[in-house]
């Protein structure tokens, strides 16, 4: 099964979606699972996991709803509150959803110490027990703090968004490839290698331009702790679905099958027990 590991799907609202600038206009509509569906056949992808766009619990209740009518939805990574004093309360509560695999908070708009609160670690704390995952999104700046947070939760499975949004566009690598290599000494730490178009120069890139970031990750996380996702429709700011999934299939046309395999979907299936 050929899995992209990060797809959004929203009904837009200026109010809930005012982190689409004006630049993103392209972004201001409805984008739900028939609006990808052809293209994810033309592409060869059987399934998606759903992750959060925006920090509701209806966000949540959307993304399971949808996962409802749509097949091609095998997990949902969802938003809760796990500052929320009564977080054990609200993971039993959607536990009686199983399409959920996972969580994830929005960090890199969060102020640089939100990793180190105890509010936050004790949500994170409460996840291991109902077998939850949790996406670490944040920026390439962000990374020290993070490898921090992950040494806490030796037990936790984590996956790093968009390989922690490096610096491609200003062509900077060195401080993002040596806490990269560090965060993947921790095993229970998985990368995705997705949403990398859209920090590279908006429609200005070439393959090119990527390949040393991929080379990093391949190198530190190993075949088997990375997954392939899109990041769509976010992508389309920079590009198309299948420019980027057939970088990603020219990147590892040399590859075993058994490596491509588990890029394009054993690995998400194993990570989010799909």
């Amino acid at each position: 099964m050929t899995i992209d590991s990060h797809m959004h799907f929203w009904q837009y609202q200026e109010i809930k979606d005012e982190w689409i600038t004006e630049e993103m206009k392209i972004l201001k509509k409805d984008y739900l699972p028939e609006t990808i569906a052809p293209s994810l056949r033309r592409n060869g992808i059987d399934a998606v996991v759903a992750v959060q766009a925006s920090q509701s619990e209806l966000e949540t209740h959307f993304l399971v709803e949808l996962s409802r009518t749509h097949d091609m939805i095998r997990g949902v990574v969802g938003w809760i509150d796990l500052q929320n004093d009564n977080i054990q309360e609200r993971l039993e509560y959607f536990s009686r959803y199983p399409i959920i695999r996972g969580w994830r908070h929005l960090i890199q708009g969060e102020p640089d110490d939100f990793m180190k609160r105890e509010a936050f670690r004790r949500g994170i704390r409460a996840l291991h027990p109902f077998d939850q995952t949790f996406d670490i999104l944040i920026y390439h700046h962000q990374l020290k703090a993070a490898l921090d947070f992950v040494a806490a939760f030796p037990e936790q499975q984590f996956v790093i968004d968009h390989c922690a949004k490096p610096g491609i566009a200003e062509k900077k690598i060195d401080e993002w490839k040596i806490h990269i290599r560090e965060m993947a000494r921790h095993p229970g730490v998985y990368c995705k290698i997705s949403g990398l178009l859209t920090e590279a120069k908006w429609k200005e890139w070439s393959p090119a331009d990527f390949y040393p970031y991929l080379d990093v990750v391949f190198e530190a996380f190993g075949t088997d702790r990375i997954l392939f996702g899109s990041d769509w429709p976010v992508i389309l700011l920079s590009g198309m679905y299948v420019q980027w999934k057939s970088l990603i299939e020219k990147y590892m046309e040399n590859a075993s099958e058994d490596d491509k395999v588990k890029l394009f979907g054993a690995n998400a299936e194993r990570f989010y027990t799909l």
